[in-house]
């Protein structure tokens, strides 16, 4: 079902047109990288939304998925992709926060390798249906807490978060390769800003990246 509904024209809100529209309008916000586009218009994101919603699908903002998660809008997957792609080499990366798949089936078109992390565990076996369906099988997930990261399959060329911790995982830069870094938006309800961290000799270097809304990523794992 999913497979047809990827590779058929589509209809309406789910339409090619309707999915270049979404890419003009990226462009207009000043995304101009050509494969993150690419990559954008190649993922059909009605797929990974709520039937009911399928006609909001396209436009720039976020949905909420099942229990109480979102799915990112647009613009940010695609400003989220175009860091991870300032890497000069980007094989092998970690995402923190599956939700409904859609940020690391955009990755996965671009990076050989992409692992992905969800505490929620019907979150996880969600995407992964919607991997295999699509398609996508360089993406490996399971249901973990994010904050321990992946440790048996780092080091990483990137390590990206989805969703906000009040303070950054410093932790998971262990988890890097030498020349990584990690993107993560951080802050609480009031204010978060997407910041690229990356080791330093004397530390952490940051670069804040602006101000974005995430939900909360939180510990534990739920069953």
């Amino acid at each position: 079902m999913v497979q047809r509904l990827m590779n058929a024209p589509g209809i309406g809100m789910t339409s090619q047109r309707t999915r270049q529209r979404m890419i003009d309008r990226l462009q207009q916000r000043g995304i101009n990288n050509e494969q993150v586009l690419q990559a954008m218009n190649e993922v059909p994101r009605h797929v990974f939304v709520d039937e009911a919603l399928a006609h909001r699908a396209y436009e720039d903002t976020a949905l909420p998925i099942k229990f109480s998660q979102t799915i990112s809008q647009p613009y940010i997957v695609a400003r989220m992709t175009a860091e991870v792609l300032s890497h000069p080499a980007p094989k092998k990366v970690l995402e923190l926060g599956t939700g409904s798949g859609y940020q690391a089936a955009v990755l996965s078109r671009l990076i050989p390798e992409v692992f992905s992390i969800e505490r929620i565990d019907k979150l996880t076996r969600i995407a992964r249906r919607r991997f295999i369906n699509l398609g996508y099988l360089n993406i490996r997930c399971k249901t973990d807490d994010g904050y321990l990261g992946w440790p048996s399959e780092a080091p990483f060329d990137v390590i990206i978060i989805t969703a906000a911790p009040p303070e950054p995982p410093l932790n998971l830069l262990e988890q890097l390769a030498p020349g990584g870094f990690m993107i993560v938006p951080v802050g609480g309800k009031s204010r978060q800003t997407l910041q690229k961290i990356s080791p330093g000799k004397n530390g952490p270097v940051i670069e804040d990246l602006g101000d974005v809304i995430f939900v909360p990523l939180l510990e534990g794992v739920e069953r």
